[in-house]
């Protein structure tokens, strides 16, 4: 009896793609806006071929969003100093939050990054 292959996205199984989802976030540190044109463009591809994609793929979105509001937060509050403490924070949990979501989805599960606003339903 012979096993059905495998679907694969982008030549990765569901989970490995999951897990580079996440961290394709992570791209800006190569090279600035890369981290957030690639996660668009990895879910935009795919997220109409499979569900558990499109989930993650919001829960992405709605932190890559949640994100820059935030940091939009701490250039106004750069004025008073408290802004640079607040972008090192936001770079830090992004960092760990980024890891622990792709940890997560490598293992198959969705994990909904903390203090991220829900503009797309999951």
């Amino acid at each position: 009896m012979s096993e059905l292959p495998e679907d694969k996205y982008w030549g990765m199984p569901l989970n490995t793609y999951c897990m580079l989802l996440h961290l394709s976030q992570l791209a800006s540190i190569i090279m600035p806006g890369l981290g957030f044109v690639l996660p668009i463009v990895m879910w935009a591809t795919n997220k109409d071929k499979n569900e558990t994609i499109d989930r993650h793929g919001k829960v992405t979105l709605n932190w890559m969003i949640s994100l820059f509001i935030y940091s939009l937060v701490c250039i106004v509050l750069w004025i008073v100093i408290i802004g640079m403490l607040g972008f090192f924070v936001l770079v830090i949990m992004n960092l760990i939050f980024a890891i622990i979501a792709a940890v997560k989805a490598n293992d198959g599960e969705l994990w909904v990054y903390p203090l991220s606003i829900k503009f797309f339903k999951v």
